[in-house]
């Protein structure tokens, strides 16, 4: 029993210390982003990595869900005689919840991982401790760059998701299902909201501060050499991934 106990305890030990690393990673960062000197060079070349690179794959992410939506959507509300409002569905599914989310999901394995894969290389060949040496502070110089351009790039990218999934869904449903492409557009423009797509433009941003934390985080506090780099890639993702799906819960209760 005791065992067992020292065990729980211990899990819940490391579970807090995590936390809290966490916690003070993300507050250092912010305490640092308006602090002189600003590295834009390594935030654009950040921005290039995690924006305009994951551009294609985030593209076609999100085309083919609001086709699969549109396709779906009209199947069965043809049961009930509601074909023209899959347009609505569409746009407000997309902008609400599926373009941020998948968009998010998507930047964390492409660019998440990356980032842990990186810092973690840097903190294992010593690369970090020889900044420390420098008197370079090595979250002004690596996590605050990484941090600035997810909280631009997610936001943007999930713009373009919006426009190429409304645009998926549209084609699909006028195209082989034989909409009215003049109901569709209008049901669409009608029953949509600023605060719809501002909502998922604030999740967006949220995910990409999950993004870059919980990355630059599992990269900077690397151990065990280049298995130590392969688990912290992989806990990257997962733990990226987890707190975009549960952070996306809250912030929908919050906003509508």
């Amino acid at each position: 029993m005791i065992k067992w106990l020292e065990i729980i305890g211990s899990k819940v030990i490391f579970l807090l210390e995590e936390i809290g690393r966490i916690v003070q990673l993300f507050f250092s960062t912010i305490s640092l982003m308006i602090r002189p000197p600003y590295r834009f060079k390594h935030t654009m070349l950040q921005l290039e990595e995690v924006g305009f690179n994951s551009i294609p794959v985030a593209l076609i992410t999100a085309t083919f869900t609001g086709m699969v939506l549109a396709l779906q959507s009209y199947v069965g509300f043809r049961r009930f005689n509601a074909e023209a409002l899959v347009g609505t569905v569409v746009a407000l599914s997309i902008t609400r919840e599926l373009g941020p989310v998948l968009t998010g999901l998507i930047v964390a394995g492409r660019a998440g991982s990356a980032m842990a894969a990186e810092l973690g290389t840097m903190r294992v060949t010593e690369q970090i401790d020889a900044l420390e040496t420098m008197a370079v502070n090595p979250i002004k110089y690596l996590v605050v760059p990484r941090f600035i351009a997810s909280l631009i790039a997610l936001p943007l990218l999930t713009v373009f998701a919006d426009l190429v999934g409304i645009i998926g869904g549209f084609l699909v449903s006028v195209q082989m299902l034989g909409a009215n492409p003049v109901v569709y557009i209008r049901r669409t423009v009608n029953y949509m909201e600023l605060n719809d797509i501002y909502s998922g433009l604030l999740k967006a941003a949220i995910f990409g501060i999950i993004i870059a934390i919980v990355g630059c985080y599992k990269g900077f506090y690397t151990k065990g050499g280049a298995e130590g780099v392969g688990r912290a890639t992989t806990g990257a993702v997962v733990l990226a991934s987890m707190l975009i799906l549960i952070s996306d819960y809250f912030l929908t209760a919050l906003l509508f």
